[in-house]
């Protein structure tokens, strides 16, 4: 079973990325997906989570109205757009696969992990 995100890079700020997540090894199609983010010396936080359906999604405060998660079930894949960046959202992202159907925002919601991607945002 493998996560692979991708899309990460260096960006202005004030600018967009997409970052992919795409699954292999198993559907996820009926677990909520999510992605969560670490800077350097910081611990892993909440960002983004999808139900399973893609009925419910959460947003952690700092990124709401700028980051928009959804899915493709029928691509076994997850997206993160992420607009207006801002330097502060410089991390690694990783993408995660939920124990449940039901989107979380804590760590152990998550049993799955991508290998994550790095998003530089320059001011």
């Amino acid at each position: 079973v493998q996560l692979q995100a991708s899309g990460g890079g260096l960006v202005q700020a004030g600018g967009s990325l997409r970052l992919s997540c795409a699954a292999s090894g198993r559907t996820f199609s009926n677990n909520a997906m999510g992605w969560f983010r670490q800077a350097s010396g910081q611990e892993r936080e909440f960002v983004a989570a999808i139900s399973w359906r893609g009925g419910n999604t959460y947003y952690a405060d700092s990124v709401k109205g700028r980051f928009t998660i959804s899915r493709d079930n029928a691509k076994n894949t997850v997206y993160l757009q992420m607009n207006s960046l801002k330097p502060e959202d410089t991390s690694v992202y990783y993408c995660a696969a939920a124990r449940n159907a039901i989107s979380g925002r804590l760590y152990s919601d998550y049993n799955y992990w991508g290998q994550g991607t790095q998003v530089t945002v320059s001011s």
